[in-house]
């Protein structure tokens, strides 16, 4: 019922998959549909208005959307000229990457007194530069009430957040344990980490395939781990 191999931008109408694949959409209420550390139950509901999955119960009322959690930069100027330097596998991932659903999240979706989304601080903060593995470890930090580049974004969505009761909730309900410690303790960031201080957009070739490589490699497990939950837990 999940296909963590589908390509969902080919069910999009040539539009952002994010926000008009069907197929995105279903997987996502399939595999995040189920009960919260609390042992309450966390249902998702397509039927309303893209490009939204709504959550409403005595919990709250949660309007969430998808995003991607894998970039190539492809586009930049920097990164272009080193595509094509890359070895076979990496350089046609990083030149036409696919869209599925182990290469997506659910972030909440609309705004809060106007100002920007996680989607959308994320991608505009130069400390992040929409590079997942930072972004996660800005959330391990908002767990512990430390600073990080967005802390004042993900203070606003809160009340998500507290859904899962810790940062281990978290990454569970979303199946991250690959990108973090046995002890949930530390992210492991795709490049070396230095405290927010470094650029985030890999630097030359070497480091922009460190980052591919790494990026990847946890794309796969978490393939295997989503492959291995829907065998568990939904109907065949």
């Amino acid at each position: 019922m999940v296909d963590v191999a589908f390509d969902c931008s080919l069910d999009s109408g040539g539009k952002d998959p994010d926000s008009h694949s069907p197929s995105l959409r279903r997987f996502h209420k399939l595999l995040w549909s189920k009960p919260l550390p609390s042992g309450e139950m966390f249902d998702l509901d397509i039927s309303g208005p893209k490009p939204f999955l709504v959550h409403n119960s005595s919990l709250g009322y949660f309007e969430l959307t998808s995003d991607s959690i894998t970039h190539s930069y492809r586009g930049r100027p920097t990164i272009k000229p080193l595509i094509e330097l890359l070895p076979s596998p990496l350089r046609e991932y990083a030149s036409a990457p696919p869209w599925r659903i182990v290469d997506c999240t659910l972030f909440p979706g609309r705004r809060i007194e106007g100002k920007t989304t996680i989607n959308g601080a994320r991608g505009m903060n130069v400390k992040i530069d929409d590079r997942f593995d930072l972004t996660l470890e800005c959330i391990r930090r908002h767990y512990l009430g430390e600073w990080s580049p967005l802390k004042d974004v993900l203070s606003r969505y809160e009340e998500f957040f507290s859904l899962f009761g810790s940062f281990k909730g978290y990454v569970d309900h979303f199946m991250f344990q690959d990108l973090v410690t046995e002890d949930y303790s530390e992210v492991k960031c795709y490049l070396p980490f230095q405290n927010f201080e470094e650029n985030a957009l890999p630097q030359g070739l070497e480091s922009y395939t460190c980052y591919l490589e790494e990026m990847t490699a946890f794309i796969q497990s978490r393939s295997h781990r989503i492959t291995k939950w829907c065998n568990e837990n939904l109907p065949s």
